[in-house]
């Protein structure tokens, strides 16, 4: 399906953007930043397209479910998420550099998307727990949210690294800079974590009649919900910054790919859907 290729070929571009950010960074030209740029631009306005085409071809095989449905779309919504709010931190802060640590976050999960053989990327009808208006509603806000800590984690990993001071360095914003991107795209993914959470409880209850079950998945989302409590809590009350919510920041989003990819292979529950196929 044309779906399937184009988002093959995305995966690529994805590729090609994080070489491109890498080259701002050893290069450090004007030249190749516009071109990083407008290149993440094209891959996500393509990324785009190929959802968009996604959500029409299943209309034409008769099933016409947005495509948020299996393991397979939800990653590449997720990789979506990511280049979305990647580029909207580069235009507010107008730094490239950060590129190169978050744009492979993308890359990687468009690879296992598009080429791993656990990966069912066929476009199939539903089954009777996703029929409801609160999949989207739910599936949207767990990946934004989701999204947000690959970007926190990227910016943690820069933070750590950037305790060197050097001419290589002093590229990447100061690190109190980035200690207050860090604080900001969590308080941005808890915000719809929650939002997320809730209203997966609302469709549990209407799908399963109870609005929490223990279920593996519910437990990991609440963890990792607590670990990112815990980040905010202590930035705010306890007055915690740098290193330490950096360290945490990872953690968290550790803990994201545990509740995501962990317990969809290594344990069983209500969300065995989103098993690999």
């Amino acid at each position: 399906m044309w779906n399937i290729k184009i988002l093959s070929y995305v995966t690529f571009l994805y590729l090609g953007c994080f070489l491109l950010y890498l080259a701002v960074v050893i290069f450090r030209k004007e030249r190749f930043w516009k071109i990083a740029t407008y290149s993440t631009i094209f891959t996500l306005i393509l990324h785009t397209f190929g959802i968009i085409l996604r959500w029409i071809e299943s209309h034409k095989l008769g099933i016409g479910h947005a495509p948020l449905s299996n393991l397979y779309e939800s990653l590449i919504f997720f990789a979506w998420c990511i280049a979305l709010l990647y580029l909207f931190i580069e235009r507010k802060y107008k730094n490239p550099y950060l590129g190169a640590f978050v744009i492979p976050f993308a890359f990687l999960i468009m690879a296992y998307a598009s080429f791993s053989p656990d990966v069912n990327s066929r476009i199939e009808p539903l089954l009777p727990a996703l029929k409801s208006n609160w999949l989207i509603a739910h599936v949207i806000t767990c990946f934004l949210a989701y999204g947000a800590f690959a970007v926190s984690c990227g910016l943690s990993i820069i933070y750590l690294l950037r305790k060197k001071e050097g001419k290589f360095w002093n590229i990447f914003p100061p690190k109190s800079q980035l200690d207050e991107l860090i604080y900001q795209t969590i308080a941005f993914g808890f915000t719809f974590l929650t939002i997320g959470i809730v209203t997966g409880a609302v469709w549990a209850d209407k799908a399963w009649g109870s609005y929490w079950s223990w279920d593996p998945k519910e437990t990991w989302s609440l963890i990792t919900w607590f670990v990112y409590a815990l980040f905010l809590h202590c930035r705010m009350i306890r007055g915690w910054r740098e290193t330490k919510m950096a360290i945490v920041s990872i953690i968290g989003f550790i803990s994201v790919l545990f509740t995501y990819f962990g317990v969809n292979f290594l344990l069983s529950g209500l969300h065995s859907y989103a098993k690999p196929g």
